[in-house]
């Protein structure tokens, strides 16, 4: 049951994920971005290199689809029994985090709603490498479960990305927030619920290790 149930979190995952990069390559792969509404605006500052923002933008969305299309394939029990296989992906999807890091600060400083957005994907982007540097340390060290909970969370800070998207019309749309404050915000509380659902999720199972009696993995390095 537990097996079943792991399962249709990683493929509903996936249908979000492929609807998201779907709506990615419409909005800025077929259409032209300088039409977006993000971007139009950006064009009227005059510190706004938009051939720069525009490398670094597709750098950004590029490695941060593939963390996303890699991420939950990582989750699932059969790529851990295949090691030198979840070793490749891992490694693709480290990588890919770490170029898409430095891009997305350099474009946080361009974010649309102003400064409150600037420090809001700021937040995401040290985030998002704090949790992948911690869960490739883990590794290192050897101490298995404690890699699986901070790529766990990691890959809940990637996810941001979707549920920033989701939250973002919510705000504006219907709370009637505008541009300066949904942004920001849509950032922050998508961290808030992806990170708080992941540690609902690693309690409960800590919990339910504690009453079956089993014992924390860790591999000793000695």
């Amino acid at each position: 049951m537990g097996k079943r149930k792991i399962n249709w979190t990683v493929w509903f995952s996936y249908l979000v994920v492929i609807g998201f990069i779907g709506y990615i390559l419409v909005m800025y792969g077929l259409n032209n971005p300088r039409s977006t509404g993000i971007v139009s605006g950006k064009l009227e500052n005059p510190n706004f290199h938009y051939n720069t923002w525009k490398i670094l933008f597709f750098i950004h969305i590029t490695t941060g689809s593939i963390a996303l299309l890699l991420g939950p394939f990582q989750l699932l029990k059969a790529s851990r029994k295949k090691i030198k296989t979840h070793r490749i992906i891992g490694k693709i999807y480290v990588s890919s985090i770490f170029l898409s890091v430095p891009a997305g600060i350099y474009l946080a400083f361009y974010a649309t709603g102003g400064i409150g957005s600037t420090i809001g994907f700021l937040i995401l982007d040290a985030a998002w490498f704090i949790t992948t540097f911690l869960g490739l340390k883990r590794i290192h060290e050897r101490n298995i479960q404690s890699h699986q909970e901070w790529m766990l969370r990691s890959y809940a800070i990637t996810l941001v990305f979707v549920t920033f998207r989701l939250l973002v019309p919510i705000f504006m749309f219907i709370l009637h927030l505008g541009f300066a404050i949904s942004f920001p915000l849509a950032v922050i509380v998508g961290i808030m619920i992806n990170l708080s659902l992941v540690e609902r999720y690693l309690k409960r199972k800590l919990k339910g290790t504690k009453n079956t009696g089993s014992t924390i993995l860790k591999v000793d390095v000695k």
